[in-house]
């Protein structure tokens, strides 16, 4: 925790160390920090995505309808942008850049910052996380970007965005499902409350079958939990004089909403599941472990 926050320059580490992280209130602080011939016009076609962008895709509608107001009026607010080796790399505005580009434009007004690759990746989650819709699954990736890159706990963001550390967890569980169902998720087809119901589930082949006969059949939330609960008790037959995870099924639940991840107890055993050892790290310093 010490080393967090390393390079961060004058703006972003008062950003990032604030109590509520703000990316509108920082976005702000640089309009009003640049002068008029801070902000350039530079060619639409010099400007690469911002690598980092978790967003995968993009409301087409919406697009159209900033890209008619642009043709109209022009771009209100500029972009950000960092110089690269050939022409510039996208730090914040993408949506703008976009519409620009349906709209025919060839320059936009852009400010241009001088930020590493990590405050790039910084502030391009967070300004997603704070301003645009993303599917669950964007949402877990910037979660989990967020809380790598800064070495914050889930706790600590979970306050900084105003959130319930629950709500945190669980989403960042999505991210345990077969890449199938995440596809599921990102393109729309499933909501974060079946995912949530999906994620708590062991066998991968039974997520599956059960994600699709939730686009096909139009399956509610309620009726998939139905579902889940009986096969999970399918698996748990009960056995003669012996206590099985079904004995503690609320102490199941309970366990996997506070550790995102898989929970079974059986036979006087905890079992917790983890995918690797950063994912382990996760969930020892939510049950406040600390290795030496």
């Amino acid at each position: 925790m010490e080393q967090k926050k390393k390079a961060l320059g004058k703006g972003l580490e008062e950003l990032f160390s604030s109590e509520v992280l703000d990316f509108d209130t920082f976005e702000s602080n640089i309009m009003e920090s640049a002068t008029q011939s801070d902000i350039k016009e530079i060619p639409v076609s010099e400007i690469r995505p911002n690598p980092y962008q978790p967003r995968k895709t993009f409301n087409q509608e919406a697009l159209e309808e900033l890209a008619e107001s642009i043709k109209n009026y022009g771009v209100f607010q500029p972009i950000i942008v960092k110089k690269s080796i050939k022409g510039y790399d996208l730090i914040a505005g993408e949506r703008r850049l976009r519409a620009s580009r349906l709209a025919g434009a060839n320059t936009i007004p852009a400010i241009i910052k001088d930020f590493t690759d990590e405050e790039m990746r910084e502030i391009s989650l967070l300004e997603n996380i704070q301003r645009e819709n993303l599917t669950a699954i964007e949402l877990a990736w910037a979660y989990k970007g967020i809380i790598d890159n800064l070495d914050i706990r889930q706790e600590d963001l979970a306050k900084k965005i105003g959130k319930s550390r629950s709500h945190i967890t669980n989403t960042l569980g999505l991210l345990n499902l077969p890449d199938e169902v995440q596809r599921m998720i990102l393109n729309g087809d499933i909501s974060m409350g079946h995912a949530r119901v999906l994620s708590k589930m062991e066998n991968d082949e039974e997520v599956l079958d059960l994600a699709d006969k939730v686009v096909k059949e139009n399956m509610s939330v309620h009726n998939l939990e139905e579902i889940s609960k009986k096969e999970e008790i399918k698996k748990r037959a009960p056995i003669t004089r012996r206590e099985t995870s079904s004995d503690y099924s609320s102490i199941e639940n309970e366990m996997q909403e506070t550790l995102g991840t898989k929970v079974r107890i059986d036979n006087k055993k905890i079992s917790i599941y983890f995918e690797n050892i950063n994912d382990l790290n996760r969930i020892l310093e939510i049950i406040n472990i600390e290795i030496k």
